[in-house]
């Protein structure tokens, strides 16, 4: 016997879970450094315990919604744009969860509000109480980010004045912001692509990643992710400058969206226009839009440079695990090379995703769309570092772009394992914590499958 599923219970109960993770992250999220609480602590335990029920439950509504999406009556794109609103409220004024990046963010638009050279310093060479905030590890690092997100930081580091409470609800609209265009773009890119509008915004805008990490998390990818996608719309209709400057905006937050230029090119020459112009006129956009946003912004060209930024030590992307499977085994052994494993398996890591790209668009290359979000997960996947909301990257386009409803169904099923596998805090997991984690988690489906009995009874002895 089905379940009932409707639109009001998927509402219902995803508010739940973000209000739930939202009470958890008092106590348990990645608080400033002044209101950290031992994780031994019995405040730190429940509000552990709550945010992973949250979780749980967040994830089961998208599933269910899910259900209807693929259902004979499935809502319309606008009534899922308000389930993601509702979602997301209650995340709104929650403190920054599963990451502290925020406060790096706020540290280094303090830094070109300053004047500092924010490439060649990390937020120790700023102090206060906005350095203070970022973790260890990035302190005396300088930024991987582009002019564009600097730009946006400098400024809301201006109207806030470095006030923190104001700074973390400021970044968090920015990242609204970024999450809007998202949802905006991505009806029009399934239409153009031949796929559903409503299953596209399920997969691409109300997916957990995206209210856990982009939301929630406050990321900066919101913003790349979403200029990327107005771009493309923009390309797809008779603007192809203004798609080529949004693309190149949202390379200039994140470095991997320049590989939508290319998306660009093929979608001008698709439509009549000449190749060689189409790459003409695409580069020259680029080119005067980066000169543009540069000069703007202040922050000079050590962005470029800055793209090789470190990554943590303990990173778990393929090619750090398998860097440090091979360091391990070559020290055991007495070998020299032990400390060239981490760097050789990132540079193979780097060889594996240009060859993944360059095959993805010889075969796909009339689907540009797709291709590009295919290109996107393969540079997420072999990179050297990683992170959960790293998987939007390509994820937002295969939802707009996806030939089949496997594919989907793939992707989804990955995105609740990942949706799993960070602590609101941020930091590594010990035992304890993961045993916290894992009961909030059981607490949830123990709750779901009393729901789901309560549910089915009646409905039992009518037909009995």
């Amino acid at each position: 016997m089905a379940f009932p599923v409707d639109l009001r219970r998927c509402q219902i109960l995803g508010l739940a879970g973000t209000a739930f993770l939202a009470a958890g992250g008092e106590t348990a999220g990645a608080l400033p450094v002044r209101e950290l609480l031992s994780p031994s602590s019995p405040h730190a335990a429940l509000g552990l315990v709550g945010a992973y029920f949250g979780v749980v439950l967040l994830i089961a509504a998208w599933a269910l919604l899910g259900r209807l999406v693929r259902g004979s009556a499935p809502p319309s794109p606008r009534a899922l744009l308000t389930v993601l609103v509702i979602w997301a409220a209650p995340l709104l004024l929650a403190p920054p969860l599963f990451s502290r990046d925020v406060y790096s963010y706020l540290a280094q638009g303090a830094m070109v509000d300053a004047h500092m050279d924010v490439y060649a310093h990390g937020p120790a060479r700023l102090g206060g109480p906005l350095a203070a905030e970022v973790a260890p590890l990035w302190q005396h690092t300088g930024a991987p980010y582009g002019p564009v997100f600097l730009g946006v930081a400098s400024v809301l580091s201006g109207l806030t004045r470095g006030e923190l409470p104001a700074g973390l609800f400021g970044m968090r609209v920015v990242a609204l912001l970024g999450v809007a265009l998202m949802a905006a773009a991505l009806p029009r890119l399934a239409r153009h692509s031949g796929a559903d509008p409503a299953a596209a915004l399920w997969l691409g805008a109300l997916n957990p990643l995206v209210l856990l990490h982009l939301v929630a998390g406050a990321h900066n990818d919101a913003v790349m992710l979403g200029l990327l996608g107005v771009g493309l719309v923009a390309a797809l209709g008779r603007w192809p400058v203004l798609g080529a400057v949004l693309v190149t905006l949202a390379a200039l937050v994140k470095a991997p969206a320049v590989l939508g230029l290319a998306a660009v090119v093929v979608l001008q020459v698709r439509a009549g226009r000449d190749r060689g112009r189409a790459v003409v006129v695409t580069a020259a956009a680029a080119a005067v839009t980066t000169v543009a946003a540069t000069a703007v912004a202040g922050t000079g060209y050590g962005w470029i440079g800055a793209l090789n930024t470190p990554v943590s030590p303990q990173n778990w992307a393929l090619t750090s695990l398998l860097g440090r499977a091979t360091g391990s085994l070559l020290e055991h052994l007495g070998s020299d090379l032990a400390p060239l494993a981490v760097p050789a398996w990132h540079a193979f890591g780097i060889v594996a995703a240009v060859v993944a790209v360059l095959v993805i668009w010889l075969r796909l290359g009339p689907r540009p769309v797709y291709a590009l979000g295919l290109s996107l997960a393969a540079v997420a996947a072999f990179g050297p570092a990683i992170r959960p909301w790293y998987a939007l990257w390509g994820l937002f386009l295969i939802a707009a772009a996806a030939p089949s409803g496997s594919v989907r169904h793939r992707v989804a099923a990955v995105t609740g394992v990942l949706a799993l596998a960070t602590l609101p805090s941020g930091g590594p997991a010990d035992t304890g914590q993961l045993v916290l984690a894992v009961a909030g988690g059981v607490l949830a489906v123990i709750v779901l499958w009393q729901a789901h009995q309560a549910e089915l009874a009646p409905m039992a002895g009518r037909t009995a």
